[in-house]
């Protein structure tokens, strides 16, 4: 019997048809080219041994609903950055963390300022859920221009979202940078700091955001366990707000959001041993990215500063040809539009494969 499909009459909300669709890094193909897939920023690593045991431990209880106010992981990351736990709030991924701040604080048509290019959810997120996104373009050194951001706040803005270090383009604020921002921000206005690259920053100038949090009841932090902690697959992520918008970010949460697994390999990520390991790979990362930057450089081209995971790549209309040449020769990377190309640091043996590439693009032959 042929399957037949009835027309559909349903009304669909009239803002979906202006909404970008949010594009995923795309898997390496199945062939006999031996591929690396470095679009999407994640971790090269497995999971720590930790995160293994204590996902096997929890195997067997999954047929139950998870602790929906996740109590001990709100209280392990409480301790970590200094707050009462109840001004942690957990969700699936930091991306669903920045959904609810758009539910909780934007009415229909009020304004999200964001710099752009910048992380590609948040125009998804703002416009699905009636706001007004405001781009700002980024500064000639694909940084994050705050006085431009300052400028387009106005009457109807409801949140800021700072990335930094930025993703796709790499470069990150100073504590000076965003105090100084701060300073032209209303006090009405929440400024929401997206640190998912955070532990990738050199030490030697990582912003004491907990300060800067601290001083500020109009910032809340945002934290990812997909990065370096190389859980991305389980999703959880999490808030650092002061009280009152705490509150209104746990009303609007999905119920259940953080699955059990998930927080169970979140836990055991923090634990001090766990802690140390995970840092000795990110200074591997860190020392690889240096070399990256360094040897692109050295070949003649024009990098921004990165300090994620990633470099980035401002070839502009060329962006989708160098994305399709690096793909013939088994490496996938992420271009974006007709701004750059965005690669995530990650094997050695995959690293080294972009500096060929790069190198080749660059050739006459090419």
């Amino acid at each position: 019997m042929t399957a037949q499909n009835p027309s559909e009459n349903i009304r669909l909300r009239a803002t979906l048809a202006s909404l970008p669709p949010y594009v995923p890094g795309r898997p390496a193909a199945d062939d006999d080219l031996v591929r690396y897939k470095v679009s999407s920023n994640e971790s090269p690593f497995p999971a720590l041994p930790a995160v293994r045991d204590a996902l096997i431990a929890q195997i067997d209880g999954i047929n139950r609903y998870p602790d929906m106010g996740a109590v001990a992981l709100r209280e392990e990351l409480g301790r970590m950055h200094h707050v009462d736990p109840a001004q942690i709030v957990v969700s699936t991924g930091s991306v669903a963390v920045t959904g609810d701040l758009v539910r909780a604080l934007v009415d229909q048509g009020d304004d999200v300022v964001f710099p752009w290019r910048s992380f590609e959810a948040y125009p998804i997120l703002v416009g699905s859920h009636g706001g007004v996104g405001v781009g700002v373009p980024l500064g000639a050194d694909h940084a994050l221009d705050l006085d431009a951001l300052a400028d387009a706040i106005g009457e109807r803005t409801r949140l800021v979202l700072l990335c930094t270090p930025n993703n796709p383009t790499g470069p990150a604020l100073t504590a000076e940078q965003i105090e100084g921002f701060l300073a032209r921000v209303p006090d009405t206005v929440v400024v929401a700091i997206d640190e998912a690259y955070r532990e990738f920053l050199d030490p030697e100038i990582a912003p004491d955001t907990g300060a800067i949090f601290a001083a500020h009841p109009n910032v809340v932090l945002l934290r990812t366990f997909s990065k370096i902690h190389g859980i991305a697959g389980l999703r959880i992520g999490y808030a650092v707000a002061h009280p009152r918008l705490a509150r209104a970010l746990s009303q609007v949460t999905l119920p259940f959001g953080a699955a059990t697994l998930a927080q169970a390999a979140a836990l055991a990520c923090l634990r001090p041993a766990a802690r140390a390991e995970l840092e000795q790979r990110a200074a591997l990362i860190r020392a690889e990215r240096h070399r990256v930057l360094a040897a692109l450089r050295a070949q003649g081209w024009e990098v921004p500063d990165s300090q994620g995971n990633f470099v980035y790549l401002p070839l502009g209309g060329r962006s989708q040809e160098f994305a399709a040449f690096a793909d013939a020769r088994g490496l996938v990377v992420r271009a974006y539009g007709e701004d750059g190309v965005r690669i995530t640091i990650a094997e050695t043996e995959a690293n080294d494969r972009l500096l060929e590439i790069a190198e080749d693009w660059r050739s006459p032959a090419s």
